[in-house]
């Protein structure tokens, strides 16, 4: 008779929230197993993201995690000796209108609650700080100088080598076809190679979990919104923060670009209204939309030369929070997705908080912005800063 494997935590997914998920279960003790259908780590919509890390959002939860995160970052290189491109430049959100001059200034009222470093700068003071923004209109900004960026795939590489290291299994190019439960009880899944037991499955599958979910009947409210990016040739370093933009535009709700450690400029912008789909093909209307909006807000960027373009999925949830949370149908499945493409920032602090959920050594912190995240909620408010 055939001896079915055993794992004490099976993840499904091996991106943002897998991988660093795997990391911390592996080094907690915990046996676990990772499969994913691509052929390695972070090649869904990891590979896709720009790398922007920042605490600065609008709801306890994220903030947190994503506080940890930067800790979390700004320690790798030291802690395991691998450069994940880390740079700490700060994010600054703009202002040329009273509006989001009025939006930025009521957010920052609740961020400095939840101890970020973050200050309005008027027209003067920020012009000091990003000397080539256009001035002409300029009321001010935001300025958070925690937040930096980092190479999404050289960190999910760093994770992935880490977690097998403390003894995690990771299987690629294997699919999940069935999550197998007796008495309403998780005992393991079915792929299309083999079957494995376990004691938790979660399901990390970002734009596709909802296809996960509904194999234990469970409705997860994600779906993919194509998100397209680019990049520029190498400059010489002019620019330290991310650059965003929340005024919305025919065709985008808002943009944002940085500058990365090897003087290239990476963009990305909202489409609005979102583009739901599995559709990762470029399109023709993006760089014209994005390049008239970014040269408006700094002139000096109209010369560049773009590279490359390319389209990415974010997972989103009707109201723009995470999914994470156990489901109450059948006991053993954890969510932990719907990042709405914000994986890279979350998933360490993230990773951490669910080695506590199956530990059941939940935090006070952990209590109080559960909540946020609850596969439960009503899903009727909206992040501001998604």
């Amino acid at each position: 008779m055939t001896t079915i494997p055993h794992y004490d935590v099976i993840i499904i997914g091996a991106g943002s929230v897998g991988t660093p998920a795997a990391y911390y279960f592996a080094k907690a003790g915990f046996k676990t197993l990772v499969l994913d259908p691509l052929p390695s780590v972070g090649q869904g919509s990891s590979k896709k993201a720009i790398g922007g890390v920042r605490a600065t959002h609008s709801d306890p939860a994220k903030i947190r995690l994503c506080l940890r995160s930067l800790e979390i970052f700004s320690t790798w290189k030291e802690e395991t000796g691998d450069d994940i491109e880390w740079y700490q430049g700060g994010y600054c959100f703009v202002a040329y209108r009273q509006r989001e001059e009025q939006i930025l200034k009521d957010l920052m009222v609740k961020q400095k609650q939840f101890n970020l470093n973050i200050d309005w700068y008027n027209h003067d003071d920020l012009l000091k700080i990003v000397p080539d923004l256009n001035p002409n209109d300029l009321i001010g900004g935001t300025f958070s100088p925690g937040d930096g960026s980092i190479s999404p795939l050289l960190c999910i590489h760093s994770y992935y080598t880490h977690a097998m290291q403390a003894g995690a299994t990771f299987h690629f190019d294997e699919r999940v076809t069935q999550i197998l439960t007796q008495s309403g009880k998780v005992t393991g899944v079915k792929t299309d190679h083999a079957t494995y037991g376990a004691d938790v499955v979660i399901n990390a599958a970002g734009a596709w979990s909802k296809e996960v979910g509904a194999m234990i009947g469970l409705n997860v409210p994600v779906q993919p919104d194509s998100h397209e990016a680019a990049i520029t040739e190498h400059v010489a370093r002019f620019l330290e923060p991310m650059i965003v933009d929340i005024r919305p535009a025919p065709g985008s709700s808002n943009f944002y670009f940085y500058q990365h450690l090897t003087g290239q400029i990476i963009f990305c912008i909202t489409p609005n209204p979102p583009i739901w789909g599995f559709d990762t093909n470029e399109t023709s209307s993006f760089l014209p939309m994005v390049a008239q909006r970014m040269v408006e807000v700094m002139p000096r960027l109209k010369n560049l030369r773009v590279r490359r373009t390319w389209r990415g999925l974010y997972p989103m949830t009707p109201d723009g929070f995470p999914i994470v949370g156990w489901a109450r149908e059948v006991q053993g499945f954890l969510l932990a997705t719907g990042m709405c493409g914000q994986g890279i920032m979350l998933g360490p602090g993230l990773a951490e908080m669910l080695v506590r959920l199956v530990q059941h050594t939940n935090t006070p912190a952990d209590d109080e912005i559960l909540p946020y995240m609850s596969p439960y909620r009503d899903f009727g408010g909206q992040e501001m800063l998604k």
